[in-house]
């Protein structure tokens, strides 16, 4: 490998970790500040919930839209877009009170996020081979984690420094710095910087000896990304329910003061860190790339945390902590390795950056409603309602990879 090409790989390997990591600044201050926002406005859960939905459903639909406009006008030209909207939404909600107001800025800001996961993802798909992408995008996919758990704290600091207005403003700043390193160093492709682009696809050639043209997705493949597409939803149920909620949850139900609430939510994702990093290494090292059946270990784990933090985690704000680090360290690596190397296996590179977006996409269906169903229940019911039904997600979430597994018997994916 010529030493140029390794250069821009670190290169891209920076800029797209830090373009995901960096707009979680942008992205965890309402979860962050949401007790705090309420009680200054009178909002209660379920007006919170509703915010929540606003901006996932925009997350949601952007999705879908952000992995096909990567595909046409490249990765790069998107993601600048959607980080400069995502700074400028971000900051807005720092400046207004008015709830019809907040609604439109949480909104602009989800589409703005959900230009950051696809289009990365396309792009590592585009500089790095399938036999090292297990690794690889277990490393890279720390970012949702590190960006999480950085974004907390400076949110929960600025929170507790100067009022959670700043949480806001500080988070913007932040993805600021991040846009300036990304324009300077993000390229779509190995070719538009002059070198040799990586194509492992083989082409399928008919009786004369011509090239097919692929026109679409096989139905088994279509099967099998909807397939990772609904398993990804009540992942994301699960991830979205406690980055939204936990905050929330150690304010409201175990007395601490918000700032507090917010370094001690960090668990979740300081935990995820290591999650990721063993689920990519285990499934190029042991599993031979199988990211099923790696995911599925994974994932069998998260179901024993589940269990644990519905049976003792209200009991102390120790034993909720312990769950949700649980729950972290279980979750994040099926969800970085299904959504990141699956997705690049399952579309194919050339493809990798529309799976991607449909797979999230979907999954962010997942997210929204967890906030409208949480917001309520939380309205009505017991921290335990809510507890079980993130191991109904679970349980769900399992026999999606079941389910994948027995295709995978069959030779219908090789995931």
């Amino acid at each position: 490998m010529e030493k140029e090409f390794k250069i821009w790989r670190w290169r891209i390997f920076a800029a797209t970790w830090l373009t995901y990591a960096g707009l979680y600044f942008a992205r965890k201050p309402f979860s962050i500040v949401k007790a705090n926002l309420g009680d200054a406005h009178a909002w209660d859960t379920e007006a919170l919930g509703a915010l929540g939905a606003f901006y996932l459903i925009a997350y949601t639909i952007g999705q879908f839209i952000a992995g096909a406009a990567g595909q046409k006008w490249g990765p790069r030209l998107v993601l600048l877009s959607g980080i400069a909207l995502s700074i400028a939404a971000n900051a807005a909600c720092g400046i207004t009170n008015s709830y019809a107001l907040f609604a439109v800025f949480v909104t602009l800001n989800g589409l703005g996020q959900s230009t950051g996961w696809s289009n990365c993802v396309g792009t590592m798909g585009q500089w790095f081979r399938k036999d090292e992408r297990g690794r690889v995008m277990g490393v890279w996919a720390t970012n949702f984690q590190v960006g999480g758990m950085l974004a907390n704290g400076l949110a929960a600091f600025a929170l507790g420094a100067w009022g959670f207005e700043y949480s806001f403003f500080a988070g913007s700043l932040a993805l600021l710095v991040v846009w300036v390193f990304v324009y300077f160093n993000h390229r779509n492709k190995p070719s538009d910087v002059g070198l040799e682009d990586i194509d492992e696809e083989v082409p399928e050639i008919d009786e004369n000896g011509d090239e097919v043209a692929e026109v679409a997705w096989p139905r088994a493949v279509v099967l099998n990304i909807a397939i990772v597409g609904v398993f990804y939803f009540f992942v994301k149920f699960i991830r979205y329910a406690i980055w939204s909620w936990a905050p929330f949850l150690l304010q409201k139900n175990y007395g601490l003061d918000g700032d507090d609430a917010g370094y001690i939510s960090t668990v979740f994702d300081a935990a995820g860190i290591l999650g990721v990093i063993a689920c990519g290494w285990l499934s190029d090292r042991v599993f031979k790339s199988r990211r099923a059946l790696t995911s599925f270990v994974f994932i069998l784990g998260m179901v024993v945390s589940c269990v644990l933090l519905y049976t003792v985690g209200s009991s102390s704000v120790w034993l909720f902590a312990v769950c949700m680090g649980m729950i972290g360290f279980t979750l994040y690596g099926p969800d970085a390795l299904m959504t990141g190397a699956g997705a690049i296996d399952v579309g194919a590179a050339k493809r990798a950056t529309v799976a991607a977006g449909v797979i999230n996409g979907m999954g962010s269906v997942g997210a929204v409603v967890q906030e409208l169903v949480l917001g309520r229940m939380l309205k009505t019911e017991s921290v335990e309602y809510v507890f079980g039904t993130l191991l109904v997600s679970a349980l769900a979430a399992l026999a999606c990879l079941a389910y994948l597994l027995w295709r995978g018997a069959r030779g219908k994916t090789s995931v």
